[in-house]
């Protein structure tokens, strides 16, 4: 993740001048309308021609940020909708950005999700994203989370990061960020390292950009208290599930909400005094050689279809009219006053500092 904007600049050079083909109404006028006669003899009349959608085929290829369950369904279910052949890359939102830096010169991606809503803001900064203004449902987006003006990004669903804890080993859940640096956890946390995690970045960022650079402090006590970062989400979730630890913190709720269905001894509480939202973004590359497959692969994404997979993954929807099932809906968690453009531009920094903090 720290590589974001660097990696923007070298994709940018790679795609500068780059024409793209255009994509061609498939709507015809309508023919003039027929008119009657009064006589026997009748004008011949001219058919309107109806629109037909364009037919799709071939390949695209989506780099995707999962969850791997969710990201699954959802490449099945464009594959049945359209008949295209959807070759999909999973993986972190950081192993996602490290393998289109390693693709630099020769860009074979269509559509990437990341699960960090700056990173994505500063790819469209550096002009590297395909704008898709008629997007089907955008109008529809949480409109803080999409890029609904110019079309360059849509953010289908979100989660939330909050205090993820083994109910076996703790009785008495932390109910603030604050609580975390008490004696009694001393050694029994994990945090997920921003440099890996894309949502683990958004709140870090997101909690300096709403409390200025006293928010430090918060995270110079948990290295203090014995916080250990610990690899990307699911490696800092896991020893909370053995027992191993006690708690994660900034822990991505979508995760814990599964374990728990799963039968795990896991559970989670988003602090009162406020957290961050992830949303995970979709957008269309400039280099995409395949953009009416793109274009309808990001279509799928807002449709009711997926939009309900995403529901059932106890994920948040990307869509306002959309709830989620299983799980606490976007109304029902305060979060703190974040700002993004801030998160975007100082996201290297803030990784660099915090890893400094926690060798």
């Amino acid at each position: 993740m720290n590589n974001t904007k660097g990696l923007s600049t070298l994709l940018l050079t790679t795609i500068i001048g780059a024409s793209l083909a255009g994509c061609s109404s498939t709507n015809t006028p309508a023919a003039n309308a027929s008119h009657p006669t009064s006589n026997a003899n009748t004008t011949a009349q001219t058919e309107a021609p109806q629109p037909t959608e364009k037919t799709l085929s071939g390949n695209l290829v989506v780099y995707s940020a999962g969850p791997e369950g969710l990201a699954n369904k959802i490449k099945d279910g464009f594959e049945t909708k359209t008949g295209v052949k959807v070759e999909m890359f999973q993986g972190t939102t950081g192993k996602i950005l490290a393998r289109m830096e390693a693709e630099k010169s020769n860009p074979v991606v269509d559509v990437v999700v990341l699960a960090s809503l700056p990173s994505m803001q500063g790819m469209k900064n550096d002009g590297l994203l395909l704008p898709y203004k008629e997007a089907v449902n955008a109008d529809k987006l949480v409109s803080d989370w999409s890029d609904t003006a110019d079309g360059n990004y849509f953010s289908y669903s979100a989660s939330a990061l909050g205090i993820v804890y083994n109910t076996k080993k703790v009785s008495t859940p932390p109910t603030s960020w604050d609580d975390l640096t008490k004696a009694e956890w001393k050694g029994t946390v994990n945090i997920p390292d921003p440099s890996l995690s894309g949502s683990a970045l958004d709140f870090v960022t997101g909690y300096l950009s709403a409390k200025g650079d006293s928010g430090w402090d918060l995270f110079k006590q948990y290295k203090s208290n014995g916080a250990a970062m610990a690899g990307a989400n699911q490696e800092a979730l896991d020893p909370v599930i053995t027992g191993a630890k006690s708690v994660v913190a900034s822990g991505v709720d979508y995760m814990a909400y599964k374990a728990k269905a799963d039968g795990e001894p896991v559970d989670i509480v988003y602090p009162a005094e406020g957290t961050v939202i992830s949303p995970r973004p979709a957008a269309i590359i400039k280099t995409s050689p395949n953009v009416d497959n793109a274009k309808a692969f990001i279509d799928y994404l807002l449709s009711d279809e997926a939009q309900a997979l995403v529901a059932k993954a106890y994920l948040l929807p990307g869509r306002a009219d959309v709830k989620a099932e299983n799980r606490a809906n976007l109304d029902e968690i305060k979060t703190f006053d974040v700002k993004w453009e801030w998160m975007n531009e100082h996201s290297d920094e803030v990784s660099s500092t915090f890893t400094q903090i926690f060798k």
